[in-house]
């Protein structure tokens, strides 16, 4: 696999637009912070009853500087919306504009918005999930391990002292140790796709190739960092047969989450045939499962 590969590969689907036409209560293009043009997200509002609804963060993939918020990447967790569950689509910077941690604290920054706008929106601030695959899943893990660190939430992106906290996350497909990637998918038997280059998606989130940067820089991206005990529930997907991000990358993030936190606190599950951003979670058995999970995990977990 050249080099490259990994990219298109992850924005090949870019631009898909999403049809939310029979969504009938949904606010669009809400400004959560005022720093860039980004820094928007929609909110879908399931059409029985007024709340408050327990919501869904989701935070599109796109390899960290690609994917939108209205694109059909959150489609299937639109299935919510007949669940009870509001649904958020959010936006943020991207790596062309701003490098790490630019996109987490705006990732945060939404959130907070969320929770302090909770009334008007008919959203449950006790009861927020954090979703997404890829880069977005990488994103909706940092948000599961450090809703008791401050250092990414950046009061100057509005409600200073508001929790960014989540009650459950989904992961769909992570990349969490960036150093491993080519080595894990070597061992998978899929030639390199050079996620060391400078050029590659995960040097320019971080501002520079890996092998060049700090290693605080590069740890300071990934979830295991940040794993402690209090860690809300979270659901790992990833499938066995994907070329992009090696499924052990999941595992690894498992592993430490059973080690420090138990358990009761992640549940992975590795799809035999899938391969990056397959459609094998999108199916309705796959939704069906991740809903039991949730609506299983956010009666638990209370900010």
């Amino acid at each position: 696999m050249e080099k490259n590969s990994y990219l298109n590969r992850m924005l090949q689907n870019a631009g898909m637009a999403l049809d939310n036409s029979f969504v009938k209560r949904r606010y669009l293009d809400v400004t959560y912070a005022t720093i860039s043009p980004s820094q928007k997200l929609d909110i879908y509002l399931p059409e029985i009853g007024e709340g408050p609804f327990p919501t869904i963060v989701f935070i599109h993939g796109g390899a960290f500087q690609g994917g939108d918020k209205a694109e059909n990447q959150v489609s299937p967790f639109l299935y919510g919306l007949y669940r009870g569950f509001a649904v958020a689509s959010l936006n943020y910077r991207l790596s062309g504009e701003a490098i790490f941690p630019a996109g987490l604290r705006d990732v945060k920054a939404a959130i907070r918005f969320l929770r302090a706008n909770a009334e008007r929106y008919h959203l449950d601030p006790r009861r927020f999930v954090a979703a997404g695959g890829s880069s977005g899943g990488n994103f909706a893990a940092m948000v599961c391990v450090t809703g008791n660190i401050t250092e990414f939430d950046d009061d100057s992106l509005g409600y200073p002292g508001i929790s960014s906290a989540v009650q459950a996350g989904v992961i769909w497909f992570p990349p969490t140790d960036f150093y491993k990637m080519d080595e894990q998918l070597a061992e998978n038997g899929v030639r390199t796709s050079g996620h060391g280059y400078a050029d590659s998606p995960e040097s320019k989130y971080l501002g520079g190739a890996l092998r060049s940067l700090p290693v605080a820089v590069v740890q300071a991206a990934t979830p295991m960092t940040y794993i402690h005990s209090g860690v809300p529930p979270m659901l790992i997907q990833h499938g066995r047969k994907d070329c992009l991000v090696p499924y052990q990358q999941s595992v690894m993030l498992a592993e430490k989450i059973r080690e420090i936190a138990g358990e009761d606190k992640v549940r992975l599950e590795l799809l035999k045939y899938a391969d990056h951003a397959d459609l094998w979670f999108e199916t309705v058995c796959n939704m069906q499962k991740v809903f039991a999970f949730l609506e299983r995990s956010i009666e638990m977990e209370q900010v």
